[in-house]
């Protein structure tokens, strides 16, 4: 039980982490990523961190 809670506590601050950089990365005018190749990876370490979450969350015992 602590480990779920420990996993979802630290794929939850990847999550926040990852998705203020692609936030501040993106540009607006352009519609453009500045760093493309980082972005990818950015982006899917976000997509997988936030499949881990919604896992876990679904996957929770009842009380």
């Amino acid at each position: 039980m602590e480990k779920k809670k420990a996993s979802s506590f630290i794929f939850g601050i990847i999550a926040i982490i990852l998705g203020c950089t692609l936030w501040k990365q993106f540009d607006f005018k352009n519609l453009k990523f500045e760093h493309t190749g980082l972005a990818i990876i950015y982006a899917i370490t976000f997509a997988f961190s936030v499949y881990v979450l919604v896992k876990n969350y679904r996957n929770r015992p009842e009380k």
